[in-house]
């Protein structure tokens, strides 16, 4: 099975918010020797890890096919602790940066799930041109947006004015140099939004109108 092969993974339900069905999975040892049970932690707030049967977790996770018809599987990222970056985009380019020490997914220090040092920390917002976001810019830009609007057949026209990505980082690099790892893309509820992408945005739906009454 994947847990044995890969590791901890992450699932989460087609659509949620506020952690609302995303579960860390790992596969663990007992006393008993059983190799189907998994120790699993919910990404809602207030969170503690649970161990229980594969098959009961799974039995779980059903309602989540309900309406969706599927859930998501990604690997999890052991460098979650140094935060999430979320990349606020306008169109095809990026308008501002968010970073968050977050804490779901996490299991909670001693003191408890409650406690002050298991909460997230505020999401610290950037411009477009901060400098320690430009290589993650860079690839978000020139090759990320167009290979997905590639695969998925849309043009820069289809493109929503206001949306965003959220990344998580990846292993580092032999020099020291880090990666990136998309953890999910977000086109509703996308505010708050840094002071200085309300500009950005507006010169693009100017842009935009004006194209659509050009044509």
């Amino acid at each position: 099975m994947r847990l044995q092969s890969s590791g901890p993974g992450v699932i989460k339900q087609n659509r949620g918010n506020d952690g609302l069905g995303v579960w860390k999975v790992e596969q663990i040892a007992t006393h008993t020797g059983a190799a189907d049970t998994v120790r699993v932690l919910h990404a809602q707030r207030g969170s503690i890890p649970e161990d229980l049967p594969l098959q009961e977790f799974m039995a779980r996770c059903e309602p989540y096919f309900a309406w969706g018809g599927c859930i998501i599987d990604q690997p999890f990222q052991p460098r979650l602790p140094d935060g999430m970056i979320r990349c606020y985009m306008g169109i095809d380019k990026v308008v501002g940066f968010g970073h968050q020490l977050i804490k779901a997914l996490i299991p909670p220090p001693p003191e408890g799930p409650d406690s002050p040092a298991a909460q997230p920390g505020p999401r610290i917002m950037n411009d477009a041109d901060a400098t320690p976001f430009q290589a993650l810019r860079a690839k978000v830009e020139t090759e990320w947006t167009p290979q997905m609007m590639e695969v998925l057949r849309i043009d820069v026209a289809a493109l929503p004015i206001i949306w965003d990505a959220d990344f998580l980082y990846g292993p580092q690099t032999a020099s020291g140099e880090d990666s990136y790892v998309l953890c999910e893309i977000n086109v509703s509820s996308c505010f708050a939004i840094p002071d200085q992408a309300p500009a950005a945005i507006a010169r693009l739906v100017s842009k935009r109108l004006s194209n659509a009454r050009a044509d």
